[in-house]
């Protein structure tokens, strides 16, 4: 079981502290427990109790009533909701929860209602990438074990894997060849697979190699199968420095190629790229930059 602070809930449920503490004492929707130095703390089961009753009193629920509602009743009201079309906001809040309860099940109808609605790309941008800022809040918090992250992205992995199977060229019209791939100690891959099957999608051709790949093996692969662009990604830091060493040891080994970079690392430290060189903040980039790609190849033709 985790426990979180009065902050903690504030950040995962979007309600704000004061309110918790009202809704607390006024109508005893959770009680806190206290450490052995009377620290307050809360359960995974509050964290489900708030964020229930936030979703049934953003859908018109007084908190008066919902605060008198039995555990069963409150969760036959959730699953009347969500057999309607279900907002973003309850989408997220309930990834949050079968997270928490480890609850393949339900992530799955989750994901499968918003695909429906949204479609598959509008999903992956608008609640699992939004989503995984939140698992990033939980982690840093100290709120979830690693168990439970490796769970919902390797079921997000899964989703994607399929995707990019269904993805085969569709001409055979010579696109410049991506390479992707995650440096030595990286293993962030959701938003790089997410990218392999946008290239995908637009008829690029790829070679994906996964994560922590040994440079040296890229040089060989070049060899063996050449490729004109390059996409990566530094999450994990290597010290002061480190990453404007790794950028210039790319440029000096591929000074001909594209490089397309992401990444924590790149947005924290924004160091200098060389002119081959373009960083990637979001999917919107992604897709800029492989229209780019596209329309100078129609040039040549």
């Amino acid at each position: 079981m985790s426990t979180y602070s009065i902050k903690d809930l504030e950040k995962l449920s979007g309600i704000k502290a004061h309110t918790i503490r009202i809704w607390e004492q006024r109508y005893h929707l959770i009680e806190p427990q206290r450490t052995s130095t009377n620290i307050r703390y809360y359960s995974d089961e509050d964290l489900v109790k708030l964020m229930n009753t936030s979703l049934l009193n953003q859908n018109g629920y007084k908190i008066s009533k919902i605060a008198e509602l039995e555990p069963d009743q409150i969760n036959e009201l959730i699953l009347q909701l969500n057999e309607q079309v279900p907002s973003l906001a309850t989408q997220t809040s309930n990834l949050v929860k079968v997270l928490i309860e480890v609850d393949e099940i339900g992530f799955n109808h989750i994901f499968e209602t918003s695909v429906k609605n949204l479609g598959f790309e509008a999903t992956i941008e608008q609640l699992i990438f939004p989503f995984f800022e939140i698992i990033g809040n939980l982690w840093l918090s100290g709120t979830i074990i690693p168990a439970q992250e490796h769970f919902i992205t390797n079921l997000i992995r899964q989703k994607l894997i399929v995707e990019i199977n269904s993805e085969r060229k569709k001409t055979d019209e010579l696109l410049p060849r991506i390479l992707f791939y995650l440096p030595e100690g990286e293993f962030h891959e959701i938003g790089m697979l997410f990218y392999n099957y946008l290239a995908r999608k637009a008829n690029f051709e790829v070679i994906y190699l996964g994560t922590s790949v040994p440079f040296r093996d890229i040089l060989r692969i070049d060899e063996i199968l050449p490729f004109q662009i390059i996409f990566t990604s530094f999450v994990v830091s290597q010290g002061v420095g480190s990453l404007a060493k790794r950028i210039e040891r790319k440029r000096k080994a591929f000074p001909n190629k594209i490089f397309l970079v992401s990444g924590w690392q790149i947005k924290q430290e924004q160091p200098h790229l060389p002119k081959n060189f373009f960083q990637i903040s979001s999917s919107k980039d992604f897709k800029k930059a492989l229209d780019y790609f596209l329309k100078r190849e129609n040039k040549k033709i």
